[in-house]
């Protein structure tokens, strides 16, 4: 079988790590819409009485709907990444999502970003660069 990656062993890295970005990526726009969905499904007490309206809200709820099909394709992603790809250098990429998350609920669902979590997110960043050096 002819790899898809046969242009040289930086262009292998450079395909593995951007399939780490586009699943990791996936994953945190699959986040933002659960969350989005949850804040439009609301507060619910966790009781018995509650799981048929609470399942029934969530299950026909589109923001919810569209965050598992994009998790389904995150999943698919990460797979791939699995497949080339250690996991010891693999996994911990998967902190970006930290980055990109917070970056995007920032935006997208105006959440707060205090000063300590921007020096996290930072420390992230640094850790991430030297794993990717590696």
């Amino acid at each position: 079988m002819i790899s898809p990656f046969h242009f040289g062993k930086h262009s292998v890295a450079m395909a593995i790590l951007f399939i780490i970005i586009f699943a990791v990526i996936l994953n945190t726009a699959a986040q933002l819409l659960l969350k989005a969905g949850m804040d439009r499904v609301g507060h619910f007490a966790f009781s018995w009485a509650n799981v048929v309206p609470v399942f029934t809200k969530t299950a026909f709820n589109p923001f919810i709907l569209a965050g598992l099909c994009i998790y389904v394709a995150s999943f698919g992603a990460w797979l791939l990444v699995l497949s080339r790809a250690d996991v010891s250098y693999a996994y911990p990429m998967t902190s970006l999502g930290y980055i990109f998350s917070a970056v995007a609920a920032y935006y997208w669902l105006g959440e707060h970003v205090s000063l300590e979590r921007v020096v996290g997110i930072l420390i992230i960043i640094a850790g991430v660069y030297l794993i990717s050096r590696s």
